[in-house]
């Protein structure tokens, strides 16, 4: 079985909620990032995107001075290193997402697996073709 952790990127970052827009987009941009994780007293509480920065800033008038707080996709989902990349794969389509935080075993933070990770490390297309397709399914019309 393969598992998260054999997948998933280990450089990850994550960001206060009290951070400007402006900020995360220079984070994403230097580390090549398209999701932030958004932590707050030790825990995560939400994820910032590139599609956040575009749909609910940018296209919304926001300045670059904007907390991230107001912008930021609240809640977020995440998994196991030791899960499987199935079990991986299940859980973004599931909720709709293209990338996932992973933690270990004490639910810290360890790494990140994208949908591109997954084609890249995993030798089943057939289930990543599966995973992208579900994904993509508009969550609302």
């Amino acid at each position: 079985m393969q598992t998260l952790k054999t997948v998933m990127s280990p450089h990850v970052k994550v960001i206060s909620p009290e951070a400007t827009i402006s900020e995360a987009a220079k984070q994403m941009r230097d580390g090549g990032f398209g999701m932030l994780p958004v932590g707050e007293n030790d825990r995560m509480i939400g994820a910032i995107s590139d599609r956040d920065l575009t749909v609910r800033a940018l296209a919304e008038g926001k300045s670059g001075n904007t907390k991230i707080r107001e912008i930021m996709s609240p809640g977020i989902v995440w998994a196991y290193e030791s899960d499987s990349v199935e079990e991986g794969a299940r859980v973004m389509s599931e909720h709709q997402v293209r990338r996932l935080p992973i933690v270990n075993s004490e639910k810290r933070l360890v790494g990140i697996v994208s949908l591109g990770d997954f084609a890249v490390e995993s030798a089943d297309l057939h289930a990543v073709g599966a995973t992208l397709s579900e994904i993509s399914v508009p969550a609302f019309k």
